[in-house]
């Protein structure tokens, strides 16, 4: 199928916003050799690995799913690989054409932990709970594939201080899941002990003491180093038991829907509000990729690469969930690999792609992953889910903390956080209002949403259509751990160089 071309020309092309000091060796439509491309793909697929198979190990652990995480898992690789290749590759309107990858999205992580407790509660089995996610999750996705035909219309409804809330509550909800992993797990008979928390706190003390080092290198591996070193602890002191895997598969096919289709409006609801938040974040991250890829970030070119992107991470979620796996996203940290190596060709995509499908093929990645003790993988989760928060805090300051946003967020984050402190709050409103507003994210996303609406804005209105691609760069700075790909004061050059002179409008 021939691909929807967004390759610059002469009469679309805006000038490219400048990356620092850093020069590509290969440039957006360039076609690497063999040995630079696989070497380069291999340092994305270990930047971004932790990040892919994460959510569905905690989802997995925390909703009793074991025996089915290993196959789980090997989708979450497999879809990546698929979302990956679509997103460079665009397929029609779908894609943005860059060196992106997706994969599978922390933001979800709450509300699908949610969902699942609500369909677990009323007895239902392993595949009934996989069955109803997977459904929630395949027709949600269409709110992002019908959002992203209107991001630049909708942005005066989903601003800065609500997306900033929502993120901030998204860390905030989790940190509970990561400190419970560390200190041995859900139904620990020695939760706490000294043993969980050593292991946990060297997992936790090596990923900070690399994320310290000079090295990009070592800062970008920093989760799987601390990962890796955790587990192989833990197998020297007999922690590991790898008895069963004889019993582990030697290939999984993916299959469409393997445990059913369920859907449950209740569940459906908070799931379809993150997806109305996160493409906001991912148009935050194309226009860093745009950045460092030396593209535009102006004009038409550059809004229809953030539409098809955004199409793309839809489309990517709906196949993800028919393949039974979590929804996905574009990966910021993706983008500091592309200021480490200098190559940013999207040709590379494909190799990553073909990395991340054989992966998938074979459930004993898995399988060895569904081994890590808690308090290893604990130690990991912790520091990725107050980075979410902290990134909710730098958008949220970056929105401008004056007195009505400083109320939105006030009211938002105490709902939140109160819903989730004090569940009985709710114990005597219907069973429908209960679980819907029962999720914290929910109430806060509502919250924000509806103050953000009726509250007067004080500041000065922005052109409709004039989108501003610095308005959501933050979310890219410390979203997801190991993004070293913009910093500070590479967003103060681009806020210089974003900005409209007067003299020419």
């Amino acid at each position: 199928m021939a691909g929807y071309d967004m390759t610059p020309d002469s009469n679309t092309q805006a000038p490219a916003a400048p990356v620092g000091n850093s020069d590509l060796i290969y440039q957006l439509d360039d076609t690497p050799a063999f040995a630079p491309a696989i070497f380069a793909a291999l340092q994305h697929v270990l930047a971004s690995f932790v990040g892919i198979i994460t959510p569905t190990l905690i989802v997995g652990s925390a909703l009793g799913l074991g025996a089915h995480v290993p196959y789980l898992v090997s989708m979450a690789l497999f879809v990546s690989g698929l979302g990956t290749f679509v997103q460079a590759k665009r397929i029609g309107p779908i894609g943005s054409g860059l060196l992106c990858l997706q994969g599978t999205s922390f933001g979800f992580l709450s509300v699908v932990l949610s969902a699942g407790f609500i369909v677990k509660g009323r007895g239902a089995s392993e595949e009934e709970i996989l069955a109803t996610l997977f459904g929630i999750c395949f027709c949600a996705a269409f709110v992002e594939i019908a959002f992203s035909q209107f991001i630049n219309k909708l942005r005066k409804v989903i601003t800065p201080v609500v997306t900033g809330t929502i993120i901030c509550l998204m860390g905030l909800s989790l940190i509970k899941v990561g400190m419970t992993d560390l200190a041995g797990g859900y139904g620990a008979p020695d939760l706490g002990a000294l043993h969980h928390l050593a292991l946990g706190g060297l997992v936790l003390g090596t990923i900070v003491a690399l994320n310290r080092a000079s090295s990009q290198v070592l800062r970008l591996s920093a989760v799987i180093i601390g990962l890796t070193l955790g587990f192989s602890v833990a197998w020297f002191t007999d922690r590991v038991d790898f008895a069963n895997m004889a019993e582990v598969p030697l290939i999984s096919m993916p299959q469409p829907f393997k445990y059913g289709f369920g859907f449950d409006w209740i569940a459906f609801v908070p799931i379809a509000v993150i997806f109305l938040i996160t493409p906001l974040e991912t148009a935050g991250d194309l226009t860093a990729n745009s950045i460092i890829s030396k593209q535009p970030v102006k004009g038409p070119l550059y809004m229809r690469r953030i539409k098809s992107g955004v199409l793309a991470d839809g489309c990517n979620s709906a196949v993800a969930a028919m393949f039974n796996s979590l929804p996905m996203t574009t990966f910021s940290q993706n983008n500091g690999v592309i200021q480490l190596t200098g190559v940013a060709s999207r040709h590379v995509a494909f190799y990553i792609a073909g990395i991340l499908i054989l992966l998938g093929l074979f459930p004993v990645v898995g399988a060895v992953l569904q081994l890590m003790p808690k308090p290893v993988l604990g130690g990991a989760t912790l520091i990725m889910f107050g980075t979410v928060a902290v990134a909710g805090i730098k958008i949220l300051s970056e929105a401008g903390l004056h007195r009505r946003n400083v109320l939105i967020v006030a009211i938002s984050l105490g709902l939140g956080l109160g819903v989730a402190g004090v569940p009985d709050v709710l114990s005597h409103m219907p069973d429908v209002l209960k679980n819907i507003f029962g999720s914290p994210i929910t109430i806060g996303a509502f919250s924000a949403i509806a103050l953000n609406i009726f509250l007067p804005d004080e500041q000065q209105e922005v052109e409709e259509d004039d989108y501003d691609p610095e308005a959501h760069l933050h979310t890219v700075l410390q979203n997801r751990q190991g993004d070293d790909g913009v910093d500070d004061s590479n967003l103060k050059t681009l806020s210089r160089d974003l900005t409209p002179d007067p003299r020419t409008s």
